[in-house]
């Protein structure tokens, strides 16, 4: 146990492993406040579909030989999640048909323009990093992590400001218009904060395992809790403490960082699934 944590500590002294660890718990805090709202809502799959979206729009930065993707894959993410959200209202085009087509259509574009334009010799490699994660994250430069930072807190401080309102949409979006909530523009301030947590996320665990970050600590913290704020603040430490269980595993036992952090994910839903059948037989 002892090498272990020396050899940790070694590992604590260079700042990309530092670098790693506080862009991973900004990312897993963002995720689990609005995973509650999406699982609530029944709108899981939206994340799913941006997260393709999101593929797509990365596979067109590298085209455009961008030295730094997250601003066009920012937007262009964007504008799919409000495009879906419109689509899915749409009385001929119901939401999940939606979410398929777009999503499905963002990946195969997005393979196809890295298969026609790439310069690299590796593109399944590269396909396969963006798609589950890679060591990316460990190799984040100060400017990516202060952008990630800045980002993050813009999510969060959203998410207080306006926490009155998600929760009343969240419950009852027919009561909420009722009161005067604008519900449409509430569901679109929704979208467009996912899409810019699965754009963060994706150096993180990878374009295709997003949606375990945003889904799992929300039905973990749902075994334990039965109010929305006490699920709020469960899942967001959970998310926390999964994220950055993942991120040492994987930099001691050399595991890729996406799949190390779902399968931590995956372990605390089984436990909190436990605790919450062996509290309910009680």
């Amino acid at each position: 146990m002892s090498g272990v944590l020396e050899k940790l500590a070694q590992y604590l002294a260079f700042p990309f492993v530092r670098y790693a660890l506080i862009v991973g718990v900004l990312i897993a805090l963002c995720s689990a406040l609005l995973g509650v709202t999406l699982v609530l809502k029944r709108f899981s799959f939206i994340g799913d579909g941006l997260s393709h979206v999101a593929f797509g729009a990365m596979a067109i930065a590298s085209v455009l030989k961008l030295t730094d993707q997250m601003p066009l894959t920012l937007v262009l993410t964007i504008l799919c999640a409000v495009l879906l959200l419109r689509t899915g209202q749409n009385a001929k085009i119901h939401g999940d048909a939606a979410v398929a087509m777009i999503s499905v259509g963002a990946l195969a574009i997005g393979y196809l323009l890295l298969n026609l334009f790439s310069t690299s010799g590796n593109l399944s490699g590269d396909v396969c990093s963006t798609l589950f994660g890679s060591t990316s994250i460990l190799t984040l430069t100060k400017t990516q992590v202060v952008l990630s930072g800045v980002l993050s807190l813009i999510v969060v401080a959203v998410f207080v400001l306006f926490y009155d309102k998600i929760f009343s949409v969240t419950f009852d979006e027919t009561f909420a218009r009722a009161t005067g909530t604008r519900a449409e523009a509430c569901n679109l301030l929704i979208a467009v904060v996912i899409a810019v947590i699965i754009v963060l996320a994706m150096n993180l665990v990878g374009s295709l395992l997003i949606s375990a970050l945003v889904i799992f600590p929300a039905l973990s913290a749902m075994r334990l809790f039965k109010s929305f704020l006490s699920v709020t603040v469960c899942s967001a430490v959970l998310s926390v403490c999964c994220a950055v269980l993942g991120i040492l595993i994987s930099i001691l036992a050399g595991t890729p960082v996406g799949s190390t952090i779902v399968a931590a994910d995956l372990v605390c839903f089984i436990l909190c699934s436990l605790i919450g059948a062996i509290r309910g037989g009680a």
